[in-house]
């Protein structure tokens, strides 16, 4: 006990200090400590379940990344079928085209040749009949006398033969 008035310590003070103390220490536990911890749990517990979120919506957003990438690769698979299809179907209209173009061309030509034959022979008859006058007007003029319509005829025929 010297000891202790030694240090000058007093017993009614220490205790009455000690009380203050656990007074104070209950108050910033109940008032002070424990809401702080509480919120501060509730904070982490929020923070927790927000990086959980942020790992299933990155998860997510991989996933449609994915999906994207399988859509843009089947898609440019379709766009390429449907440009080959596309060539293919422009390549046999095209040979189509053509060959229309062709059987056109030949019937007109056909057409053509039926037209100057058909002419041809117009023309062939038209000299025959102009030679055959030109022959009768020389005989005529050859003989001084006209002849009749069946000697006439078998003179042209004759002149016609020896050419």
């Amino acid at each position: 006990m010297e000891l202790i008035h030694a240090f000058g310590i007093d017993y009614k003070i220490l205790i009455a200090q000690a009380l203050n103390f656990a007074i104070l220490f209950f108050v910033l536990y109940r008032f002070g400590y424990k809401p702080i911890f509480a919120f501060l749990e509730e904070r982490r517990e929020r923070i927790r379940s927000g990086v959980v979120m942020a790992e299933k919506a990155e998860a997510k957003l991989r996933a449609a990344q994915e999906e994207k990438n399988a859509i843009v690769i089947e898609a440019k698979k379709e766009a390429s079928a449907i440009v080959a299809n596309a060539y293919a179907l422009a390549e046999l209209g095209k040979e189509e085209k053509i060959k229309q173009a062709k059987e056109e061309i030949a019937s007109i030509i056909a057409k053509e040749k039926e037209k100057i034959l058909a002419e041809k022979e117009q023309m062939t008859k038209e000299i025959k009949a102009d030679v055959a006058d030109m022959i009768a007007s020389a005989l005529e003029k050859i003989l001084g006398e006209k002849i009749d319509a069946e000697k006439d005829k078998a003179m042209i025929k004759e002149m016609m033969l020896r050419k």
